[in-house]
C-alpha cells in the first residue's frame, strides 16, 4: 500500500507539531510554511478544522483514507466512546506497538522494522504493521535482527516506563502489550471528537 513520501517538515509545521518525530528543521522553523507563513491569520471554518484534525491523525499514525475510514467504522460498532476507541485501535497497531518500545526512532522506521520482517509476535514472525496487538501479546525483535544498528540505538537512553500499558524485557529486547491504553496515557494531542464530527455528517 502506499504510504505519504513527502516533506515530512513541511507537514509537521502546517499542524505547528513535531509529529513525525524529533525534527531539527521543525524546532527551528515551527510556524506555518510559505512565504506569509509567521503572518497568516487566516479564519478556518468548523468543517476545516475537523478535517485538519482528521488529517493530522492519519499522517501521525501513518494510516491512508481508506484504512482509516475503516478503524473509524469499527470503532463505530465498538462499545465505548468512539473518538477514544479509534485512536486505541491505532495505538494497538504492531507498528506504533514497537514504536512505542522504543525499538524504532519513529513511526515509519517502525514500520520499516516489521515489512522487513525483523520483529515477532508471541514468538512468531509478523510483517503486518497494521497487525492489531492484542493484550497479553509479546513483541520483540526477531534473534536474528537484535544487533541492528537502529534497532541498538534507539533502545540506548530509551525511558522504557513511560508508557504505563507496555512492560519492557530487556532480556529478550521486546515488551508486553499489557491492556489498551487510556486516552489520557496516550500522549497524542489529538482532538478525537472533531474526527467523530467530522465522519457524522
Amino acid at each position: 500500500m502506499a504510504r505519504y513520501t513527502g516533506p515530512k517538515t513541511k507537514i509537521a509545521r502546517k499542524f505547528g507539531e513535531p509529529i513525525f518525530g524529533e525534527d531539527k528543521v521543525f524546532a527551528k522553523r515551527n510556524y506555518p510554511p510559505g512565504q506569509h507563513g509567521q503572518n497568516r491569520r487566516k479564519k478556518t471554518s468548523e468543517y476545516g478544522t475537523q478535517l485538519r484534525e482528521k488529517q493530522k491523525a492519519k499522517y501521525t499514525y501513518g494510516v491512508l483514507e481508506r484504512q482509516f475510514r475503516n478503524l473509524f467504522e469499527k470503532a463505530a460498532r465498538t462499545k465505548g466512546i468512539t473518538g477514544e476507541v479509534l485512536l486505541q485501535l491505532l495505538e494497538s497497531r504492531l507498528d506504533n506497538v514497537v514504536y512505542r518500545l522504543g525499538l524504532a526512532p519513529s513511526r515509519p522506521a517502525a514500520r520499516q522494522l516489521v515489512l522487513h520482517k525483523h520483529i515477532n509476535v508471541n514468538g512468531k514472525n509478523v510483517n503486518i504493521p497494521s497487525y492489531r496487538v492484542m493484550p497479553g501479546d509479546v513483541v520483540t525483535v526477531r534473534e536474528k535482527s537484535k544487533s541492528l544498528e537502529v534497532i541498538a540505538d534507539s533502545v540506548s537512553g530509551f525511558n522504557h516506563s513511560k508508557y504505563p500499558w507496555i512492560e519492557w524485557d530487556n532480556s529478550i529486547m521486546g515488551g508486553k502489550f499489557l491492556h489498551v491504553p487510556a486516552r489520557e496515557d496516550i500522549p497524542e494531542t489529538i482532538k478525537e471528537q472533531l474526527i467523530v464530527e467530522l465522519y457524522s455528517k
